[in-house]
This record gives C-alpha cells, structure tokens and sequence, in this order.
C-alpha cells in the first residue's frame, strides 16, 4: 500500500499560502498544524474541543486526548511545540469570545464538528488547492514522526507521541531519502 506523502519543507509553506487564500483560513490551518506539529490523527483531530486546547483563554502546555477518540483507545498527551502554540493562538483570536470548553475546537461552516471523513475530505482539498500530489490526511503524522526522527529523537520518544504500541509501526511512518542516504554513508 502506498504511504501519504510526507511534505519537502517548501510543499508545506505552498500549503500554508494555499490556505490563507481559501475560506475558513485560521480553521484550516489550525487542523494541519495539529496534524503536522502534533502528529494527530484526522480522528483525533476531529474530535477535540476546545478544553482539550484552551484553558482560561489561553494555550495549555499540552493537549491531552482522551481514550474515547484515539485509535489505541488509551489517553495519551500531546506537547505544544511553540509553532504550534502560536497558530492556536492566532486561531484563538478569530472568536469574539472563547466558546464553551464542549464546542468542537474546528467546527464545519455549520458550527457542527467534523467527522474523520469530512476532515479528510478538507485536507484532501487543501492539498489539492496547493498543487501537491500524493499527499493525504495522514501526510501531517507522516511528516511529524519523520522529521523527529531525522532530527534523532529516540525511536521510544516518537512511538509514544504517536500513540504506537510497536516500534515497528513508527518506523514505517519515517520517510527516507537519497539526500539522507547520502549523508549518513557521508558520516563514515
């Protein structure tokens, strides 16, 4: 089965200025924020509210995600990289007030949450809107578990971010290249 294409760093900044052209532009780009600086699954992301993000009208340090939307069914949370942080708190001051803690954190133009299906199905868009191929909701976990691996986190580090319980799924998230290649045989 082909993976989701993990994004070059530029595709991703294509992404981003596709997205504040588009409708809903602080909505859409908090959803791939999640999927890309958190690594969240479209589910998960789906089902956040907004306590799982907000506390007292500010950012928490982390989100923690309940056992009821994750695929593992165990809770498990999620820090808040500091790029992370500052689009939810652009996205935060889209509203006039902090909506209660139940509301859906991305609700649909309707104000209802998004299902997994209609959140992948806006991703699917926003990629195509960008002119990247090959790219789908899960492109955000894959590119969150490849770039820490490069960055040499610990193999157990990144398996618990992701919610994995086997190492060998994490490793099939991380994208390898002919410039990594070339530059770990260029380590010897």
């Amino acid at each position: 089965m082909k993976q989701a294409k993990v994004l070059t760093d530029h595709e991703f900044n294509c992404l981003l200025t596709a997205i504040d052209k588009r409708q809903f532009p602080y909505r859409n780009r908090a959803a791939i924020m999640l999927s890309h600086f958190a690594g969240l699954r479209v589910g998960e992301i789906a089902a956040l509210r907004v306590s799982d993000v907000y506390a007292a009208g500010k950012v928490k340090d982390r989100i923690f995600l309940r056992s009821s939307i994750t695929k593992s069914g165990e809770a498990r949370s999620i820090f808040i990289s500091d790029k992370l942080r500052l689009e939810m708190e652009r996205y935060a001051s889209t509203f006039t007030a902090l909506p209660p803690g139940t509301t859906p954190l991305l609700p649909t133009r309707f104000g209802k949450p998004f299902t997994p299906n209609t959140l992948c199905q806006l991703f699917g868009r926003l990629y195509a809107t960008a002119s990247i191929d090959g790219a789908t909701s899960h492109s955000g976990r894959r590119w969150f578990i490849t770039k820490l691996a490069h960055k040499g986190v610990s193999p157990k580090v990144i398996m618990t971010l992701a919610g994995h319980k086997n190492l060998t799924t994490t490793q099939r998230y991380i994208e390898v290249n002919d410039d990594l290649m070339r530059a770990a045989v260029g380590m010897l």
